[in-house]
């Protein structure tokens, strides 16, 4: 199977029909499929799993049902264009694959695995030479244009994909909450300038665990472009039954600190904001999905300090509430800003419970960013489709990998 891109951009007809005739069969097996695919992947390659792939996201099953979800998704859109197409899965998954360094060679790897897992779930007799064919140019067509795209990403940015990591020196930890610590870097090589980036983008940071593995986290940048540093938050990720510890996050509270070094990436993300507009924006975020939102408003209050906002944020309490001051005082300076508080625990001066939309003057024409768990990103898509707010002016960012069924593109 050739992965040069430039191969045809729609399934044949005779692959589209047998696509769309099986795609409720491996839909129906898809999480089977995953899981087995990971298991044979990680058999062969260890490497892989110890320094590529999220090992608490593979422990808790995200990352395998969001494997399967993008490749169902694709394939619905290719058999049925009424459907709406997965620009944004496209774009999440491309930015997050030039954020690890993703080379072509490793499509090839997953697909053999992959290939593997259908056959060992759904038998021989079902995954004929036919279907295995049609099914074959539709992990092609989704391969090609990914890696098209993160060519483009790699030359945009002088990102090399076997290698993508530069040091940084930390210059600064504040520790926001008990949970949350914020990292200011800067690059640790004077002939190579900290990258610039765009409001709402996030670094990937790699750290050596006690264990050799070397682990990748993607984080946040909090801070305006253009200082020549970059700021991230870092929450510390318990153990919540029958989720794991964060083993980076963990490494990074207990061990980074001023005067260290760190790997970091150039910064890529899709959702960004379109920094020379003027209609209103409405950030909407929970928990640790504030960080992206406060890199925005510093943009803002730095840049079009007149812009319209609309702010609202959810949370447990003022105590877990990251960069609560810094939001507050952003929003102070903005003219043409609200700000709207929601706390599970009962807190004077703003509203209990959950983030409540019909509570808020929500402005015509206005382009909404939303960053939280998958939870309160569906329930927030629900309720904007509910008031007739296009999806072309609602963007998400999730930290977990997304399953595609549940949150469309």
């Amino acid at each position: 199977m050739s992965l040069a891109p430039g191969n045809d951009a729609d399934l044949r007809p005779e692959h589209a029909e047998i696509v769309r005739a099986t795609l409720p069969l491996v839909g129906a097996h898809v999480d089977e499929i995953s899981t087995v695919f990971y298991r044979r992947l990680f058999q062969h390659h260890p490497d892989l799993e110890r320094d590529l792939f999220n090992r608490a996201d593979q422990a808790d099953g995200d990352q395998p049902r969001a494997l399967a979800a993008s490749i169902a998704a694709f394939a619905t859109h290719l058999v049925d264009p009424a459907t709406p197409r997965p620009a944004s899965m496209l774009a999440r998954i491309a930015h997050k694959h030039a954020s690890l360094g993703v080379t072509v060679d490793q499509y090839a790897v997953v697909h053999r695995h992959l290939f593997d897992a259908i056959v060992e779930v759904l038998g021989a007799d079902t995954v004929t030479p036919q279907v295995a064919t049609a099914w074959d140019h539709v992990y092609q067509l989704l391969a090609t244009t990914l890696i098209e795209r993160e060519i483009d990403l790699y030359s945009s940015t002088g990102t090399e994909p076997n290698d993508p990591f530069r040091p940084g020196l930390v210059t600064a930890r504040v520790q926001d909450t008990p949970d949350v610590a914020i990292y200011t870097v800067e690059s640790a090589d004077a002939a190579t300038p900290t990258p610039d980036f765009l409001p709402g983008q996030y670094i990937s940071v790699r750290v050596t665990l006690a264990d050799g593995a070397r682990q990748i986290r993607q984080y946040s940048l909090v801070n305006a472009p253009g200082g020549g540093t970059l700021e991230f938050a870092v929450k510390r990720r318990q153990v919540r039954p029958p989720h794991p510890a964060g083993e980076v996050s963990t490494w990074l509270h207990d061990n980074l600190v001023p005067g260290d070094t760190v790997e970091f990436t150039h910064p890529f993300g899709h959702t960004t904001i379109d920094t020379e507009a003027t209609t209103p924006l409405v950030l909407l975020s929970a928990g640790i999905g504030i960080t992206p939102m406060i890199g925005i408003l510093e943009h803002i209050a730095a840049n079009s300090p007149r812009r319209p906002v609309t702010i609202a944020h959810a949370d447990r309490s003022p105590t877990t509430h990251a960069l609560r001051t810094r939001q507050r005082d952003l929003a102070e300076r903005l003219p043409a800003a609200t700000l709207a508080l929601w706390y599970t625990q009962p807190t004077p001066g703003s509203r209990q419970g959950a983030l409540d939309l019909t509570l808020l003057d929500l402005p015509a024409d206005a382009d909404y960013y939303l960053c939280g768990s998958p939870e309160f990103l569906r329930t927030m898509r629900k309720e904007l489709r509910g008031i007739a707010v296009p999806d072309d002016h609602i963007d998400c960012e999730q930290f977990t990998p997304v399953d595609w069924r549940h949150l469309s593109a």
